[in-house]
C-alpha cells in the first residue's frame, strides 16, 4: 500500500527554521522530521512513499538525490571524478517526490496524485506529526470497516495545569493529563479511491469539505489511538521533541 506525505506547506509557526528550510526537513536527532514519519511506516513493511512537494520541494529532492552519499563511506578518484559507494544504502525504499503545487492546499495535494495511485486504497499523513502508531493494525481496521475514509484519534499532550477556584482561593490545581485532553485529527490516515470523487481543485482542503460531507455521510471511520503522538508545530514542540531524542526516551522511535 502507498504512503502519501504531505510535505509542501509553509510551516509559518516555525519561520526560525522553515525561512531556510521546508518544515519536513527540520531536524530532531541530526533527522529530519520526514524521515522519522517514513521510518514510522517502515517499521510496519510500508515503503513506497509519495511525498507531496510544495513549499522548498527542491530542498527535500536535494536530500534524496543524494541521501546514498550521505550515508555511505565514498572512495573519490581526484583524477577521474568517479566515486564508487562502500556501503550499502541502510532502507529499501521507493521515494517518489511529486510537485503538487506551491499554493495547494492539502485536498489539492492529494488530488494531484490521484494518477499515481492506480485507484487503489492508500495511507496519508502530514509531514510534521510523530507517533508510536501501530499503521499495519491501522490498515485491518480500515479494511474492516469498508467506508471510505479512517483518521487516526488522538490526544495531544497537555500544555498547561488545571487550576479550580473558590472566590480567589486555589482549592485545586494539577497537572492535566494527555488523557484529559479531548480528541483530534492526528493524520495518519487510510483512504479508498473513492475519495477523489469529494476533490474538486488546487484550493479543496481535506479537513474542510471533503472530510466534513464524509463524516455526515456515515463514510468516516476513526481509529482511536491512545498512546503517544505529538506533532511539531513550534519551536517549542521542536525543543521537545529534541529532549526525548537525545535522552533516547522517543516514544515513535519503533523502529531498531
Amino acid at each position: 500500500m502507498k504512503v502519501i506525505i504531505l510535505a509542501g506547506g509553509l510551516g509559518t509557526r516555525l519561520s526560525e527554521e522553515t525561512s531556510v528550510k521546508p518544515k519536513p526537513m527540520v531536524e530532531i536527532g541530526g533527522i529530519p522530521i520526514l524521515m522519522h514519519i517514513m521510518q514510522i511506516y517502515s517499521h510496519y513493511g510500508f515503503d513506497d512513499f509519495y511525498v507531496a512537494l510544495g513549499y522548498k520541494g527542491a530542498y527535500i529532492k536535494d536530500y534524496f538525490l543524494n541521501f546514498h552519499n550521505r550515508n555511505s563511506d565514498l572512495q573519490i578518484d581526484l583524477e577521474s571524478g568517479s566515486v564508487q559507494n562502500q556501503k550499502k544504502a541502510p532502507f529499501n525504499w521507493k521515494v517518489n517526490l511529486i510537485d503538487t503545487g506551491m499554493d495547494s492546499m492539502t485536498g489539492g495535494r492529494l488530488l494531484r496524485l490521484k494518477k499515481h495511485l492506480k485507484n487503489e486504497p492508500f495511507m496519508l499523513t502530514y509531514g510534521d506529526g510523530v507517533a508510536n502508531i501501530d499503521v499495519k493494525k491501522l490498515v485491518e481496521f480500515h479494511k474492516s470497516h469498508g467506508r471510505i475514509g479512517t483518521v487516526s484519534a488522538v490526544r495531544p499532550s497537555a500544555r498547561f495545569g488545571a487550576i479550580k477556584f473558590d472566590g480567589d482561593h486555589v482549592v485545586s490545581f494539577r497537572e492535566k493529563k494527555q488523557t484529559d485532553e479531548g480528541w483530534i485529527n492526528g493524520g495518519f490516515f487510510v483512504f479508498n479511491p473513492e475519495i477523489f470523487d469529494f476533490l474538486t481543485d488546487d484550493k479543496t482542503v481535506l479537513e474542510e469539505h471533503p472530510l466534513e460531507t464524509l463524516a455526515k455521510k456515515g463514510q468516516l471511520m476513526s481509529y482511536k489511538h491512545h498512546d503517544y503522538w505529538q506533532c511539531m508545530d513550534t519551536l517549542r514542540d521542536k525543543r521537545m521533541l529534541e529532549n526525548l531524542w537525545s535522552e533516547k526516551k522517543a516514544p515513535w522511535k519503533v523502529w531498531k
